[in-house]
């Protein structure tokens, strides 16, 4: 079963400050069933960009979050100008800010950069 966004975007929060980083909803989607896009800001200015996987990626069993880098370490402007498209296609979806290092263990990332 999978958890709602909300829940779901409340547990990773939590789970970050635990961790000693910082995050913020950027935007609040769909209590139950928006898309969840993840910033990942950098020390060094660059953004990392994390949005749903493709259906691809989930077996039949599964119904868990998974995600892929969008974009990564990219200047701010490219995460915002990607981010502007996505929000013309779904303005449901929820945007974390997350401010930490390594995001390893805190959600699923698929992909080739995974």
């Amino acid at each position: 079963m999978r958890l709602k966004s909300d829940i779901f975007v409340s547990a990773l929060i939590r789970r970050v400050f635990g961790l000693g980083g910082f995050a913020a909803i950027e935007r609040k989607g769909s209590d139950t069933a928006g898309a969840i896009f993840i910033r990942q800001r950098f020390r060094d200015g660059l953004e990392t960009l994390y949005g749903p996987a493709p259906q691809s990626f989930f077996g039949e069993e599964e119904g868990g979050r998974k995600f892929e880098a969008r974009v990564e370490r990219a200047e701010p402007d490219a995460v915002r100008d990607l981010l502007a498209r996505e929000l013309r296609f779904d303005p449901d979806l929820w945007l974390v800010e997350l401010e930490t290092d390594d995001v390893t263990g805190l959600f699923e990332v698929v992909g080739p950069s995974a």
